[in-house]
């Protein structure tokens, strides 16, 4: 989020308006965060151009682009990247992602998304976007494509005998073949299988629908709840829902996103949150929330609540998680629509905590040790100073109470680093078992 998770961080003093296409400045945040021994750094994307260009800075370059230079910056945090299963063909992004793995030394991830909203679909030849169930649909089958071209060089194909002249072995390349509902693939990746035999997949949706293809495929899972004892039923359903589809449950890390707002004082923090919402612009907030909710032009009132009579998530085609926690939680807080624009001003429905170090280590601790969250995905509201200031003064906290490393060890793939095995490939049979 180029200057900050929170949409007002770009008028701040201290913020450069043109960071979002500043190589130098990602490459800081990389780097600050390769201090405070974070896993990895997640770049969010979508194939449209977000809200408007009066809100704040617009338009992002293209993550894997990104990521490939950020690899030659860094030595041993992972690099995810977003990218949509709508509008892209498996071939292309399976070639990107293995070559990103290859760059890095095996440290890609791919958050997979399947891009809800029509802006999308009209900049790809559509009127409008897909039905929610059958973007997940093509989902599922784009990343088994994707897998099987992953996995169509096993890891000895190349077997380099100058003295034979023979550089491979063609008996251990597989084409895909592959015919189905969405995709035709017939030859093999022009990519060897990269260092994780494929990149760490990571997957956002919380619907129905998004979870059950967590549960199948994903390995890493970000989320957003307001609540303890929300995230506790979300962690709880999605490793039995794991466990259902056959999988490990310790081999999925939910990793829920928090907004902290540090300060020396608990006043200090709230002070700096304060001047952030003093800077929102609620006309924009207004339109952005209209579409969220998908309502008319002009619907919402600033000092009134949210309409009475607002539709199910069954009845959306768009974000739905997202829909839910915005509506339950402007009815459960009482919030008028200018209260619910302050509360997710700064995480979009993530967790916000202002708070002084210890009580931002506390939180995180709660929802670790309760059954919560496998780790977080860490979102400050102002960058590069917010990261900074949690790697300065939050991580120590964390590290003294014996809850994160010290030290990033010997070099490790991300997937390593998550506690996740390297995949077999799915076209070798298993060694016979001695009898």
């Amino acid at each position: 989020m180029n200057t900050g998770h929170h949409e007002a961080s770009w008028r701040l003093p201290e913020s450069d308006p043109y960071a979002h296409v500043d190589l130098a400045h990602y490459v800081r945040l990389a780097r600050i965060a390769e201090r405070g021994t974070f896993d990895s750094l997640f770049l969010a994307d979508g194939p449209q151009l977000w809200g408007n260009l009066a809100q704040r800075p617009a338009g992002a370059l293209e993550p894997l682009t990104l990521l490939t230079a950020l690899a030659t910056a860094t030595e041993h945090i992972g690099l995810i990247a977003t990218a949509s299963t709508s509008y892209n063909s498996p071939y292309n992004l399976a070639r990107r992602f293995a070559s990103l793995d290859i760059v890095s030394g095996g440290r890609a991830g791919w958050n997979i998304v399947t891009t809800a909203g029509a802006e999308a679909a009209r900049n790809f030849g559509l009127d409008a976007e897909p039905a929610h169930a059958e973007r997940y649909a093509r989902a599922a089958e784009f990343v088994d494509v994707a897998l099987k071209l992953w996995d169509s060089w096993e890891d000895d194909a190349i077997v380099a005998d100058k003295a034979a002249g023979v550089w491979g072995d063609d008996s251990k390349v597989h084409p895909p073949r592959h015919r189905g509902t969405y995709f035709s693939v017939a030859g093999a990746l022009n990519v060897p299988r990269s260092p994780q035999g494929y990149p760490l997949l990571v997957q956002a949706g919380s619907s129905e629908d998004g979870k059950a293809f967590a549960a199948r495929y994903a390995e890493a899972v970000f989320t957003a709840q307001q609540t303890l004892a929300d995230a506790q039923a979300f962690y709880a359903d999605l490793k039995s829902r794991t466990a259902r589809a056959g999988r490990d449950p310790e081999h999925i890390k939910v990793l829920p996103g928090i907004v902290p707002v540090l300060g020396a004082t608990e006043a200090e923090a709230r002070a700096a949150e304060q001047l952030l919402e003093e800077h929102i612009v609620y006309d924009h907030g207004v339109d952005r929330l209209e579409r969220l909710l998908q309502l008319p032009s002009g619907t919402l009132e600033l000092d009134a609540p949210l309409p009475a009579g607002l539709p199910p998530e069954s009845a959306v085609e768009g974000a739905k998680s997202r829909y839910t926690l915005v509506v339950e939680l402007a009815r459960r807080e009482r919030l008028t629509v200018r209260q619910l624009i302050g509360r997710l001003g700064g995480g979009r429905g993530h967790l916000t905590f202002a708070g002084t170090p210890e009580q931002v280590a506390d939180q995180i601790e709660t929802w670790f040790t309760q059954g919560a969250a496998d780790g977080f995905n860490i979102m400050p509201a102002v960058l590069p100073s917010g990261l900074d200031a949690f790697v300065e003064h939050v991580v120590p906290l964390l590290r003294a109470r014996g809850l994160f490393r010290d030290a990033y060890g010997p070099r490790q793939t991300l997937r390593e680093r998550y506690g996740l095995p390297r995949p077999a490939n799915q076209y070798l049979s298993p060694a016979p078992a001695l009898v």
